[in-house]
């Protein structure tokens, strides 16, 4: 049986029926986003000026234009955001995609380091999407942890992989992960969280600054160049380049996220254009802004040695093999 084209493809449909529209305005405003308003009124962020201090790394960017904070090591203070996060009773989920010859292998390193290093001490849920059987029955993970594994169905229909991936997600969001979690962050396996990651990552809309781009300048940023694509940004605009591999927020903003994606790659392909998942993000970002970036220690490439701005090197990606 063929697949259908892209344009009659339900992807086009993205998740919801409606138009594309900006979120809701008293939760997600287009600059920093200081609380994050849950159904039954607690916030779940703690004030900016009570656990970040930009003052403290200046050989550094520390707050962008639109006042968001961005995370290095030193600016923030784990013991504040500790008290006001363990009162929360938060559970935070964590989705990865197992798909490939090397899925797995890769999947148990990043689950047991995860399950080591990533919100210690926190209600924490794996989401494993994959596209067939995993052996994780010796996987032993600590208190406070769950792991759900998640059918992603099959290829065959999908004109590129990264679209299969995120049409999964947004779906699985919809049916069952917006009711589990406050927070949820969704990523690549081929990461290494090789030092804590805590509370200092969790925010409203949060984006992860592309290490190389970030110590290159921002001339010649990768943006999508050419007008006729949904995910053009035009020459001498844009403010960061944003790493794909991590991506993170409420439920509920990441699903707004991954529905623009669809939609865009949709108008792409009826356009004849095929622009990367990660310069839609990027253009994503460009309008929605992010309430919190994570600096590039949050996703070191090994390949390189680090310059003196990187203190410690909290998740590590290793070269993708058949990602």
């Amino acid at each position: 049986m063929a697949s259908a084209p892209l344009h009659t493809h339900p992807v086009c449909l993205g998740l919801r029926s409606e138009p594309p529209r900006p979120p809701p305005s008293e939760t997600w405003e287009r600059g920093p986003v200081d609380a994050a308003p849950t159904s039954r009124g607690r916030h779940l962020e703690l004030r900016l000026a009570d656990w970040f201090d930009p003052r403290k790394r200046p050989d550094v960017i520390t707050t962008t234009p639109w006042l968001a904070p961005v995370v290095w090591d030193g600016t923030f203070d784990t013991q504040a955001l500790e008290k006001f996060y363990r009162r929360q009773n938060l559970t935070v989920g964590l989705a990865v995609f197992a798909v490939g010859s090397f899925a797995e292998e890769s999947l148990l390193l990043f689950l047991r380091l995860a399950d080591a290093h990533f919100l210690a001490g926190h209600r924490v849920v794996f989401y494993v999407l994959s596209d067939g059987d995993l052996a994780l029955q010796d996987l032993r993970l600590g208190p406070l942890r769950a792991l759900r594994t998640l059918d992603m169905g099959g290829q065959h229909a999908w004109p590129e992989a990264q679209l299969w991936r995120m049409r999964s997600l947004g779906e699985h969001i919809v049916q069952r992960i917006q009711h589990e979690v406050q927070f949820l962050f969704s990523a690549t396996a081929e990461q290494l969280i090789q030092s804590a990651v805590g509370a200092e990552v969790l925010g409203a809309s949060v984006a992860r600054l592309h290490a190389w781009w970030y110590f290159h300048g921002t001339r010649n940023l990768p943006y999508e160049r050419r007008p006729a694509s949904a995910a053009y940004i035009p020459f001498g605009q844009g403010d960061f380049y944003y790493d794909g591999a991590l991506v993170g927020g409420t439920p509920l903003r990441l699903l707004d996220f991954i529905d623009e994606y669809l939609r865009g790659a949709a108008h792409d392909f009826q356009a004849g254009l095929n622009s990367t998942y990660e310069r839609h993000l990027n253009k994503y970002f460009f309008v929605h802004k992010p309430s919190k970036l994570l600096s590039p220690e949050y996703g070191w490439d090994t390949t390189f040695n680090p310059p003196p701005q990187i203190r410690y090197v909290k998740v590590a990606q290793q070269p993708r093999r058949g990602w």
